[in-house]
């Protein structure tokens, strides 16, 4: 059908499927591991590409952020992948057409992707939470993978960086010759900062992973796994947060539906496919 539009992928990034304006990575675990690995690869021999690559763990909140701000659908659209990170993207991925689609959920890409640095003797900095949940995070990522090389961290203020505070991050990095970067300051703050930061940190790999810091350091509980594969992790969340999160999960992911079941059934395509040649554009 017209609504289907599958976003083709340039060389070394997954193919997308365009959802309600996002281009949403058809992947898995697997296939984002080995492809940090080959450019983590592809840094280290010397040629590291002019600028560092990104990921994206999309929610059903990130996408319909983007539907209202063009910012952040740039954001998340020139990623080199975007992973569906929640289950309603998962089942919107399949009812296009992606047959088998699984979830590709932000805190397990993180355990995943630091196995895979840990094997490899690749170097990881930690960008985001606060400091004492930073050397939570250390202490427990390094009792459960004890080969890890964690090579620096940096807890930012709950305000912009001045630039004075971004160049000292920029080399912070820099200085630590990491390979890879977990960012974690929620959504759209850490895409919007890996996107401003492509190319001052040339060949790095990048990846956003939201809550994923707080779960592994144990300050926030994780959905039991049953609520995780039907879809009821936002309400696990909403009450153990609710000040933080009601307005999320009460007033902005609620339109996801319509706006995959418009999608679905043709409605509002040229709005749809203005979104698509956008997203192409960038991939």
């Amino acid at each position: 059908m017209d609504t289907d539009v599958v976003l083709i992928a340039s060389q070394n990034r997954p193919h997308k499927q365009n959802v309600a304006g996002v281009g949403i990575s058809t992947t898995n675990y697997a296939e984002v591991t080995e492809m940090c690995r080959d450019w983590i690869a592809m840094r280290r021999s010397g040629n590291p590409g002019a600028m560092a690559r990104y990921i994206c763990v999309a929610s059903v909140h990130g996408v319909v952020t983007a539907r209202d701000d063009h910012q952040v659908a740039r954001f998340l659209n020139e990623a080199d992948i975007v992973t569906p990170d929640g289950m309603p993207l998962v089942w919107a991925l399949r009812s296009f057409g992606i047959k088998g689609q699984r979830r590709v959920y932000g805190p397990d890409l993180m355990l995943r992707l630091c196995e895979s640095a840990a094997k490899h003797g690749h170097r990881v900095f930690l960008y985001g939470g606060r400091e004492d949940s930073l050397r939570d995070l250390r202490m427990r990522l390094r009792i459960r993978i004890p080969r890890l090389r964690i090579v620096g961290s940096y807890a930012p203020p709950f305000r912009p960086l001045t630039p004075s505070e971004t160049d000292l991050v920029r080399k912070l990095i820099l200085m630590s010759d990491a390979d890879m970067v977990f960012v974690g300051i929620s959504t759209p703050k850490q895409e919007r900062w890996m996107h401003e930061n492509r190319e001052a940190l040339p060949g790095i790999v990048m990846v956003g992973v939201g809550a994923a810091f707080d779960f592994h350091a144990g300050r926030v509980r994780q959905a039991p796994g049953w609520m995780q594969r039907n879809g009821l992790e936002w309400l696990f969340r909403l009450v153990m947060e609710p000040a933080r999160l009601w307005r999320r999960y009460l007033l902005v992911t609620p339109r996801f539906l319509p706006l995959w079941a418009f999608q679905r059934f043709g409605i509002f395509w040229r709005t749809l496919r203005s979104h698509a040649h956008a997203i192409a554009g960038s991939i």
